[in-house]
């Protein structure tokens, strides 16, 4: 399931045609994620550039991407070449010559020789399009400018204009095409496996880590050989710690474990959060206090909508958490004082939901110019409400104490409302149990 070249030419042919609109003679420059050293002379596993694949589909270091829409090759790249030698050690590499034709650019060159194109592809260009956040590339396209402006004799012209490419982009990767859906689809589905598979695998005196590792096998097992991020596997009050990653402690009898874990298939995230009890009985509070997470992010849900916005969504599941925490006596008072202040925040200080794609916590605003921006077909998100009572909580009953609850799904907003893809992973009470028992 590969999303076609096609799709990663007509997203070329977008932003070179956004570059023409400008009216200036305008170019931009994308650069690949370099490999990252663990220690001595070993590296991290390589991830790419989001920006940098959107736009390619290409998946090796050391590359650079130029668009140049007034040029007879609009679109170059510069990558490293074929090296026997290398590739016996490092891999293999696509090469100059396959580049073309595999990854349909116009003209690509060893980018052992970037420096001299980069003189070449500057030189009277009134802009330059760029990721400002990307030192490495800064600092070269700033050094071929520099060049340009020694030579003022020789008729060269360096760049007046520095922009940043972030905001195009990110308005490009808001909305995903059908194919990307396909495959976040997929990551989803893969992500709902290693949930289950967890459910299935916890029980008391087994560790965190076991649990996390279950979860990256069944992951590898369907084509995800890494998790989209740190996979949070948080028992008893480790769930309280909202990115809790040490996954070391011991399973206890009793508790509650908080799973935050999604898959990374094809560059496209999953992020599920299930909360379920580490003996598969939930008991009486953990029950209730489970149902009121459960309710708020129900609330959540039925507000998706195009022309809807992740403000509205806050404000829904916001009111369900007060009551359900009032009825439960947690918060007391007025209820209608409760919901004007807010009361709820205290046990839930994060977010309700963030953008997903190829980053799990993907590029996209969220309000522009005061106004919030309102769902469109095709966006991706996350809807996770949760609360969080460590122990020693002032002004609650020791019975809460010790609870990390949040629950969290994947959505695509559809022209009629919303798809869940992730609502296979046991969710309600009544299925986690089910699916936990023996």
């Amino acid at each position: 399931m590969l999303i076609p070249l096609s799709e990663f030419q007509q997203r070329r042919e977008q932003l070179l045609k956004r570059l023409a609109a400008t009216g200036t003679k305008a170019i931009a420059v994308l650069a690949s994620a370099q490999l990252q050293t663990r220690s001595r002379d070993t590296e991290f596993p390589f991830r790419q550039d989001s920006d940098f694949y959107y736009l390619t589909g290409f998946n090796e270091p050391n590359a650079l991407l130029v668009l140049v829409p007034h040029a007879d090759h609009p679109v170059q790249l510069f990558c490293q070449p074929n090296d026997p030698q290398a590739e016996v050690w490092q891999g293999r590499r696509l090469g100059t010559e396959r580049a073309v034709a595999e990854l349909g650019v116009d003209y690509c060159a060893s980018i052992e020789d970037v420096s001299q194109h980069l003189l070449r592809l500057l030189d009277g260009v009134e802009r330059v399009y760029h990721d400002h956040q990307n030192e490495r590339l800064t600092q070269q396209l700033l050094g071929a400018a520099a060049e340009l402006r020694q030579a003022p004799k020789r008729g060269l012209q360096a760049p007046q204009g520095w922009l940043d490419l972030q905001p195009w982009l990110a308005d490009m990767r808001m909305i995903k095409s059908e194919q990307e859906l396909a495959v976040m689809r997929k990551a989803a589905a893969i992500s709902v496996l290693g949930h289950q598979r967890a459910m299935r695998f916890a029980q008391p005196l087994r560790y965190e880590y076991q649990v996390a590792a279950e979860i990256h096998h069944e992951f590898a097992m369907h084509g995800a050989l890494s998790p989209a991020y740190n996979t949070i596997c948080g028992a008893g009050e480790n769930a309280c710690i909202l990115h809790y990653t040490d996954n070391n402690a011991q399973l206890q009898d009793g508790d509650l474990l908080l799973i935050d874990a999604g898959a990374e298939y094809l560059g496209y995230a999953g992020d599920i959060t299930r909360t379920f009890p580490v003996n598969g009985r939930f008991t009486p509070p953990q029950r209730d206090l489970y149902n009121v997470v459960l309710a708020a992010q129900e609330a959540a849900l039925q507000t998706l909508r195009p022309g809807s916005d992740l403000a509205a969504a806050l404000s829904a599941a916001g009111a369900q958490l007060t009551e359900g925490l009032y009825e439960l006596g947690i918060l007391q008072g007025s209820l209608a004082e409760l919901q004007a202040t807010q009361a709820y925040r205290p046990f839930m200080i994060h977010g309700l939901g963030h953008w997903l794609g190829l980053d799990v916590h993907d590029v996209g605003t969220y309000s522009s110019a005061g106004k919030n921006r309102t769902f469109e077909p095709g966006m991706v998100l996350t809807i996770e409400p949760g609360v969080y009572i460590p122990h020693g909580m002032p002004g609650v009953d020791s019975q809460w104490h010790g609870m990390g609850i949040r629950i969290e799904d994947n959505v695509i907003i559809t022209a009629s409302g919303y798809e869940n893809m992730t609502s296979d992973a046991p969710k309600t009470v009544a299925e986690i149990e089910q699916w936990m028992a023996p």
